[in-house]
């Protein structure tokens, strides 16, 4: 079974509400917590100790959403807290020590989908994983690292990356794309808001997790659905072909990714949608003006209308833009920001992202 290797702390319980305390919530909430018992029923996963979860109940049915999840909940030592953006995340605190996380929901019945590129994937410094995973009565709840913002508030905010920068920091996007490619993850959504920083300098990236991901089977990464952003799809999906090439259409993304870096807006922009995809087959675009010659080659081979003549990700890490800004910038909390919200828009980088469950450009003609 694709579990016998799973390496995530994994752990079967049941949870409790609580309510009507104010922050911080954890500290008021702990001393009664400590004396609440929580049954396991499955201990955690280390590498030298795994083994299949416990059956789960048969769903009735299995929504494609995670249902609502009251704050203040207890989940073993953790507490969830407001959600998040989209409602499918929580913030969550971890009692005995403070440290607090990104909790995200899933159905129960999405556990073997949710957590099977996380036992195919090696770690990676550049690729985010859960540092725990706990399995309720109908949930599933995997907490990951606290993120210091990302890319996309990153670019609308400073509109346009000096080379040096931008190169340091695709350079990351890249390896983790290339790591998930090397071990047969095809990441579909990609899009510089799924970039997350983990220090307050902005300097180190990860992927934020591997939710849309699909695990290949073989060598073959053809793909049929229509899974992805609009601003940042390949014109091969949008074409009437059966499949096309997951992983090129993830080096298509890393292209649109780096020239909206560069440029401050994307390549391809209108308000309609069919306008929109129109431009993108016809792979027409304008590169601003005083990019290097190395910074301009990259995003041409990247932004290739057939995929077979797209650098793949391993190959982005060769190149010579990358390779002539490996010098690690020197961090300053000078230019730290307060808070990513509070950064105003910059024109043409509002994501165009379709509501949840309508991520399927086929809706769009």
């Amino acid at each position: 079974m694709w579990l016998e290797n799973h390496s995530l702390p994994t752990t079967a319980l049941g949870s409790s509400m609580i309510g009507g305390c104010e922050p911080p919530l954890w500290q008021l909430l702990w001393p009664s917590l400590q004396e609440e018992a929580v049954e396991e029923a499955s201990s955690k996963w280390t590498p030298a100790q795994a083994a299949p979860l416990p059956s789960a109940p048969e769903p009735t049915p299995c929504s494609s959403r995670a249902p609502a999840v009251p704050t203040a909940s207890r989940l073993g030592p953790y507490v969830l807290l407001e959600p998040e953006e989209g409602g499918r995340a929580y913030r969550a605190v971890h009692c005995p020590t403070g440290t607090e996380y990104t909790c995200q929901v899933y159905p129960l019945c999405e556990r073997p989908k949710v957590l099977e590129p996380y036992s195919r994937l090696p770690p990676h410094r550049h690729v985010a994983r859960p540092v725990e995973v706990l399995a309720g009565a109908h949930h599933l709840h995997a907490f990951f690292p606290r993120p210091r913002g990302d890319m996309h508030s990153l670019v609308r905010r400073r509109r346009r990356l000096p080379e040096p920068e931008a190169a340091r920091l695709f350079g990351q996007m890249a390896a983790a794309v290339a790591h998930c490619h090397q071990h047969g993850l095809v990441l579909r959504d990609l899009k510089l808001r799924r970039f997350v920083f983990t220090d307050w300098e902005r300097t180190r990236l990860v992927l934020e997790n591997l939710e849309d991901a699909c695990v290949l089977t073989g060598p073959d990464d053809s793909l049929w659905d229509k899974h992805a952003c609009p601003a940042y799809v390949g014109p091969e999906i949008l074409s009437s072909r059966a499949s096309y090439s997951g992983k090129a259409a993830d080096v298509w993304s890393l292209g649109v990714a780096l020239f909206t870096m560069l440029a401050g807006h994307y390549p391809f922009q209108d308000s309609e949608p069919a306008l929109l995809f129109g431009k993108i087959r016809r792979g027409a675009y304008a590169l601003p003006r005083g990019l290097s010659a190395p910074a301009r080659c990259l995003v041409r081979c990247l932004l290739r209308r057939e995929p077979a003549e797209r650098l793949t990700a391993s190959g982005i890490l060769l190149h010579p833009w990358l390779r002539e800004n490996l010098t690690p910038p020197v961090p300053s909390r000078a230019h730290l920001w307060e808070a990513d919200q509070v950064v105003p828009e910059g024109p043409g980088l509002e994501e165009v992202e379709a509501e949840e469950g309508e991520g399927e450009v086929g809706l769009y003609g």
